[in-house]
């Protein structure tokens, strides 16, 4: 990948590893150094950035070309999810640490999906998520992306992903789709 090239218009921007939403301005010089599940992780001279599926065009990229096909199933997702559980699952296929070719839900990093509805009738998907190691310092970044992932589904009012640490991940939690992207089987 690491192409060189200049954004096409100002574009908002997630910073790594704080979390933090930057704006990257129009004509500033990144290199694409990641692209997957539709998020394009760039360097500039500030550092690295994550810019979303839906942002793609600032990068001169058609996402509909580009993007990943999130309905693939996956061994992780629980059989029982009803409809609107299994979009935020298929949201969170999407999300992925930097430094890891596999999507989280593979990597067995999402460990509870479910949506409570409030009096109002209001939809709140609440995730609990860990990661690869505790000192992780990506923990902010892919909590923000999966959050704005799960925020792109029309029938969702509000998305909460809690990272936890119990029980401590293993790579016993990859999915089979995991391990055979990782070379594992």
């Amino acid at each position: 990948m690491h192409s060189s090239l200049e954004l096409k218009r100002e574009v908002e921007a997630i910073q790594i590893p704080s979390g933090d939403s930057i704006r990257l301005p129009l004509g500033m010089k990144v290199i694409i150094t990641q692209s997957l599940g539709g998020t394009y992780t760039v360097a500039t001279d500030f550092g690295l950035a994550r810019i979303s599926a839906k942002d793609a065009d600032a990068l001169g990229i058609d996402p509909d070309a580009s993007a990943r096909d999130s309905e693939s199933s996956s061994s992780n997702v629980p059989e029982d999810a009803t409809e609107l559980e299994g979009a935020v699952w298929n949201q969170l296929k999407n999300v992925y640490d930097p430094e890891i070719p596999v999507n989280i839900v593979d990597l067995g990093l999402v460990y509870d999906c479910r949506i409570e509805q409030d009096a109002e009738g209001k939809n709140r998907a609440v995730v609990k998520m860990t990661l690869t190691a505790p000192g992780c310092g990506m923990g902010p970044t892919i909590a923000a992306d999966a959050q704005s992932r799960i925020m792109t589904i029309e029938e969702m009012d509000d998305a909460v992903v809690e990272l936890v640490w119990d029980p401590p991940w293993n790579k016993e939690m990859i999915s089979i789709e995991g391990k055979m992207k990782l070379g594992m089987i």
